[in-house]
């Protein structure tokens, strides 16, 4: 297909503007093949992200604790990996994804709703009861992103951004332990954040690698790094969707150890768009 072409393809299928970013690097046209397959990412794990968020609230709404705990982590990986997006958003982000600590009256204050005020119910206090008006928010919630993101332009430096943002979250909340405080599921939320940052760089690699194919190369064995340390907490080494043991289980040598590649991968990964001419 013609440059011209493609360029008019990619601005009707909302995935970059026609003008692109003057000082860049690459050619506007290169960006859009790496765009488009980003945006069908996105929109898999959103169709993955409604149809398991759809089983987890109705289970809540069926009074099926055991069941509801055990789908909360498997249903929250797929909004772990498209954050980037997903925070554009931030009315929807606040409402499905906010933690305690944003809210003066914490679990008690009425706007406290989504994944984490359900994790609550679910976990601490392990009941279902009350958990119905929380459960159909989030699901309305989700239908609402859903509609959204699929009318979304994607510019291209936010897609290129959102890799180093991933790593950075898993830096600030995952190691930590805080963002799952209840359910210690946060291995999934950082594996889901890792596989998020991955493609991105996955899908942007070839150009990067013809401006520096050193960092290409550093960036790889850090990744590497993050998910061997990964790994060695599946609960199935072959079958990654039996997902991870408790973090209460992770060793504090183990976190630290996460720290250095993490920490690493995230700088790295922030200097992508300068690399390839996004700023």
């Amino acid at each position: 297909m013609p440059k011209r072409s493609l360029l008019l393809a990619a601005s009707a299928f909302g995935l970059l503007a026609l003008q692109g970013p003057a000082q860049a690097a690459v050619e506007p046209e290169e960006l859009i093949a790496p765009v488009a397959e980003y945006k069908l990412y996105v929109l898999d794990n959103l169709g993955e992200f409604t149809r398991h968020t759809r089983e987890f609230t109705e289970a809540i709404k069926a009074g099926e604790l055991d069941k509801a705990q055990d789908l909360y982590a498997p249903t929250r990986v797929y909004y772990e990996r498209i954050e980037p997006i997903a925070e554009l958003f931030a009315d929807l982000d606040a409402s499905i994804d906010a933690r305690e600590d944003d809210y003066e009256k914490g679990v008690e204050d009425p706007d406290f709703t989504g994944f984490h005020r359900l994790e609550y119910g679910l976990f601490h206090e392990k009941t279902t009861e009350s958990l119905t008006p929380f459960a159909e928010r989030l699901m309305a919630d989700v239908e609402d992103l859903d509609e959204r993101v699929r009318g979304l332009t994607f510019p291209p430096e936010k897609v290129v951004g959102g890799a180093a943002a991933l790593m950075e979250e898993v830096a600030a909340t995952k190691v930590s332990g805080e963002e799952d405080r209840y359910s210690h599921t946060d291995l999934w939320d950082f594996q889901g954040n890792v596989d998020g940052s991955q493609e991105i760089f996955q899908l942007f690699k070839p150009l990067a690698a013809e401006e520096d194919p050193e960092f290409v190369a550093r960036v790889e064995e850090n990744f590497a790094a993050v998910e061997a340390t990964l790994a060695h907490y599946r609960l199935e080494a072959d079958n990654p969707e039996a997902g991870f043991v408790s973090y209460e289980k992770v060793s504090d040598e183990d976190r630290r150890a996460f720290v250095g590649p993490v920490t690493v991968l995230a700088e790295d990964l922030a200097t992508l768009r300068g690399l390839l001419g996004l700023q």
